[in-house]
């Protein structure tokens, strides 16, 4: 497949689901590298932190046009439109550049995101998700697992979260300002980030969610994913021997992964406030 001057790879549909998911955003992430060094401009989606680029846009077409080739009969959902349907009841789901605002302005905080879920409409907050693969492309680093793997990054068995207690870990998250000034988010947002030992807000929750399955990070916890944020890394977190899980406050969903204590006292803290009618 050629994009512009950018020549991806053809992958070959006998490789097995996990071998597939690495190789995909392996080559969706050095595609959108490539063309960030060829030089970008970012259009406005919601903000001016919520962008997208001609590399987002290439990176998922690249996805899709492989996944209809290789797995014909699974569902495709990407973030940037690509939508459809399958017979297998299976959906991959795509983020070909997570941390868009990230990539644009030239840091490394930014990935490549993939999972495989299951149709399944009786989970549709948290769907049940069996594998997982995120690739962050500057520091050649790449987290896959699933329900037959354990986690690994680059080839290599992660060890997963620490069992501490929350007041003993880093926390990771993310919340927009504008959602800060609405009491609905802000006071269980606070009542989770004043329960860690510290926080970080980096701007790319699969990156996050990887750092979370090996260690560099010890829990993290946001409001309203979209699946293509939440299943990878949801994916490999649990294939780790981590925890998640999902908790409604106010009407809106709270994701939550880390250990399992920290999962634990995460969800008390997010649902210990008071709830809006």
């Amino acid at each position: 497949m050629t994009t512009g001057r950018h020549t991806a790879t053809e992958l070959d549909p006998s490789l097995d689901d996990y071998q597939l998911a690495s190789a995909l955003v392996r080559e969706a992430g050095q595609l959108a590298l490539l063309m960030r060094m060829g030089g970008l401009q970012g259009e406005r989606k919601t903000s001016v932190s919520d962008v997208v680029t001609a590399a987002d846009h290439a990176a998922e077409a690249y996805v899709l046009e492989q996944l209809r080739r290789c797995r014909p009969d699974d569902g495709i959902l990407g973030e940037e439109g690509a939508s459809v349907a399958g017979t297998s009841g299976r959906t991959w789901v795509i983020d070909p550049v997570d941390g868009t605002y990230n990539f644009l302005h030239g840091s490394t905080y930014w990935c490549s995101a993939i999972a495989l879920k299951r149709d399944d409409s009786s989970h549709a907050a948290d769907p049940s998700v069996i594998l997982g693969a995120i690739y962050q492309p500057e520091l050649d680093k790449l987290w896959l697992g699933g329900e037959q793997r354990p986690a690994t990054l680059n080839g290599e068995r992660i060890t997963g979260p620490s069992d501490a207690s929350v007041a003993e870990l880093c926390a990771a998250t993310y919340i927009h300002p504008t959602w800060l000034a609405d009491p609905r988010t802000a006071m269980p947002w606070h009542a989770a980030a004043v329960s860690a030992a510290s926080l970080r807000m980096f701007g790319s929750g699969s990156c996050d969610l990887g750092r979370v399955s090996d260690g560099e990070l010890g829990c993290w916890f946001q409001h309203s994913c979209p699946e293509w944020d939440w299943l990878p890394g949801k994916a490999i977190v649990r294939a780790a021997g981590g925890d998640t899980a999902v908790v409604q406050v106010n009407g809106l969903n709270w994701f939550v992964a880390g250990g399992p204590t920290a999962v634990r006292e995460l969800s008390a803290a997010l649902t210990s406030v008071p709830q809006f009618a």
